[in-house]
């Protein structure tokens, strides 16, 4: 198999998106749902790992299927785990696992990674979340969010939209597509909590968003959805 360059020569930053990207194919496998192995792979060399090869980014995710393995984790079984890990290698592998908890995130892809694990097993707690997000250091506006909140808010609406209460149009890998959206804009100072979240389908999402009855339509979120609370 084609490895490109050696393993010493990963850097910290390409370990960690080789990481998180098998962490979410993980998280959905463990939750019953399909995922594109190839699909992902050529994603991460379209980004982060702009200069590997398809083999060496194979060979990569074999190797944190092995570690996982060390650690007595589950790993993806697409993924045999292969038989010699550096030690550099392996160091890399165990502390982006250490660091890839479920902290709040300001990156999408982060935070629906992190949510989609903790979508895998119900809630004792309704999360806190975030009174007041803060804004991360962007070239464009983000807010740092839970993704516990998003979690338990599309658990709790399971798979019907709280704006309309029509089921969801469709579903991606196995799962009812729902937006969650913040009834008061983070931007206009509204909390990350599960008293101000939503699921909403992509239409009503838009029209919380766009449509002339936005304001309207938004008031009467409040009376469909018991706990939302008005801030």
């Amino acid at each position: 198999m084609d490895i490109g360059k050696k393993n010493e020569d990963w850097s910290e930053a390409e370990i960690k998106a080789s990481v998180g990207a098998y962490l979410t194919m993980l998280a959905l496998e463990q939750k019953g749902q399909k995922f594109n192995k190839a699909l992902e792979n050529r994603l991460l060399r379209q980004g982060p790992l702009a200069d590997r090869t398809e083999g060496s980014v194979e060979f990569r995710m074999r190797n944190i299927s092995t570690v996982l393995q060390r650690m007595g984790r589950n790993w993806i079984v697409g993924y045999k785990p292969a038989t010699n890990v550096g030690a550099n290698v392996e160091r890399g592998i165990r502390e982006a696992l250490a660091s890839d908890d479920f902290e709040p995130s300001a990156d999408e892809d982060t935070l629906e990674r992190r949510a989609i694990a903790l979508e895998q097993k119900p809630f004792e707690n309704t999360p806190k979340g975030i009174l007041k997000p803060k804004q991360a250091v962007s070239s464009r506006v983000a807010y740092i969010r839970d993704p516990e909140v998003r979690a338990w808010v599309r658990q709790e609406a399971k798979g019907i939209c709280e704006g309309c209460g029509q089921p969801a149009p469709f579903e991606t890998d196995g799962s009812p597509f729902l937006e969650v959206h913040h009834v008061k804009h983070l931007a206009q100072k509204g909390s990350d909590r599960t008293s101000n979240a939503v699921a909403l389908c992509p239409n009503c999402h838009r029209r919380c968003h766009h449509s002339n009855d936005r304001e309207v339509f938004t008031l009467e979120l409040y009376t469909r959805v018991k706990r939302l609370e008005r801030e």
